[in-house]
Order: C-alpha cells, then sequence, then structure tokens
C-alpha cells in the first residue's frame, strides 16, 4: 500500500535522484539543471509549508510540496509541484498525490490551488490535470526551453476548492475607443 507522509531530512537524501534526473532531463521543470543538493533541498523541502513523500514497503515512488502561490490578497491560492520515480510511473502515484495535496490544501486554509507553468508537452500530466478538475486558464506562448522539442508553451492550470465558488460580478463592458473618446468630449463639454 502506498502511504504519504511529511519529508524529513533523510528522506531528501533519498529523494535527491529523483530530483536531480527530472530536472536534468529538462522536460518538466524550470529549475537550473546544474542546481546543487543544498539548493535543492532548500527550494523543495525547506521554503514549501508542506513536502511529502509517497512510499510503498519503504521505496520511495515520489514527493511533492505544497506552498502559498502568493502572499496577501493571494494567499488563499497555493501552488504544487509533483515528483515521480521513473520505475514508479504509471502506478496511480501522481494521482494519489494530487488528490492528498488537495485535501491538505483545504486543510490549511487554501481556497484555491493552481499550477503555474504546466509544460505543454507533458501530455500526461495535463490529462491527469484535467481529470482530476484543472482548468486551463492560461497559455504562456514558448515559455519553457525543453531539451528535445525547444521552445514549447506552459500552460496555467487551476481549481477551486472551496465549497462553492462565489459569484463573481458581471465584468464591465469593453469600451471601444470612439466611445471612450465620446465620453471624454462630453465631460470636457459640461456633460
Amino acid at each position: 500500500m502506498i502511504t504519504i507522509r511529511p519529508m524529513n531530512d533523510g528522506d531528501f537524501e533519498r529523494f535527491w535522484p529523483v530530483f536531480h534526473a527530472v530536472v536534468a532531463a529538462r522536460e518538466t521543470y524550470a529549475f537550473d539543471p546544474e542546481i546543487t543538493w543544498e539548493q535543492a533541498r532548500e527550494l523543495w523541502l525547506r521554503l514549501p509549508l508542506h513536502t511529502l513523500v509517497a512510499e510503498e514497503d519503504g521505496v520511495l515512488l515520489g514527493s511533492y510540496f505544497l506552498k502559498p502561490n502568493a502572499a496577501g490578497p493571494g494567499g488563499h491560492v497555493c501552488n504544487c509541484g509533483y515528483m515521480v520515480a521513473v520505475e514508479a510511473r504509471g502506478k496511480g502515484v501522481a494521482r494519489l498525490m494530487c488528490e492528498h495535496s488537495q485535501k491538505l490544501a483545504r486543510d490549511s486554509g487554501f481556497l484555491a490551488m493552481q499550477f503555474n507553468s504546466v509544460v505543454a508537452s507533458n501530455e500526461v500530466a495535463v490529462a491527469l490535470w484535467r481529470k482530476l478538475g484543472y482548468e486551463q486558464v492560461g497559455r504562456v506562448p514558448r515559455a519553457y526551453r525543453h531539451a528535445r522539442l525547444g521552445l514549447v508553451d506552459c500552460l496555467v492550470m487551476y481549481k477551486w476548492l472551496g465549497d462553492a465558488a462565489p459569484e463573481m460580478p458581471e465584468p464591465a463592458p469593453l469600451i471601444g475607443r470612439k466611445n471612450i473618446e465620446a465620453t471624454v468630449s462630453r465631460r470636457k463639454g459640461g456633460r
């Protein structure tokens, strides 16, 4: 049975080969491929609010972190990153970690989760996030330098985690240039 629990320093030591392989492949994460062990530990284990490992019978299968996506007025939205060991891919580990992270996010007071940079060519991840209810809310052209494919797009994906999405006010109607000029002219002339 796969269990998920908080990561400790010893776990990061075991996770480092997975992290290094994923980053060095330059297919999914925009981390410097030359990142050191110390820098990676700070980034993955120390800076996030939570970092967890997925393991089965003592074998590390993957890890994820959860952190605020922004501060202040945007602090209700979190961000996560997931990495799965090559040997564990196709076993549902990423799905299990994502479902676990959504519950942890809710328990931590977050109302939404946003993935800021899903490499569009990572079709397995994009399909999984969509299955789990994430919407593509943006696309950044040529934002990732893929090792094999060159410049590829990145997707911004988002999921509301709260009980019900709040009602959003209707956006103000767009005003065309002629309407703006007429409105400004009217104000100058006395309304």
